[in-house]
C-alpha cells in the first residue's frame, strides 16, 4: 500500500461518510469493501486533514466528517 492507494482510499470512505453520515468501522467496511488496514490509513489520512471527527456511541466509535 502506497501513498496514492491510501489517498484513493481515503475518498472512498470519505464518500461513505458524507452519502451516510456518521458511520461505524463495520459499517464503513462494509459500505467501501476495504479491508480493516485499509480503513485505518484511510481514516488516519482524514483525520490529518481534519475533515473526520471520532464520537463513542453506545460503546461504539462513530466517525464522521467536519463541517
Amino acid at each position: 500500500m502506497n501513498i496514492e492507494v491510501i489517498g484513493i482510499n481515503a475518498g472512498l470512505v470519505w464518500n461513505a461518510l458524507n452519502d451516510n453520515g456518521k458511520l461505524t468501522l463495520k459499517e464503513i467496511k462494509k459500505a467501501t469493501k476495504l479491508k480493516e488496514k485499509e480503513i485505518y490509513a484511510a481514516l488516519g489520512w482524514l483525520a490529518r486533514e481534519g475533515k473526520i471527527s471520532f464520537e463513542e456511541e453506545s460503546e461504539e466509535i462513530v466517525i464522521k466528517l467536519i463541517g
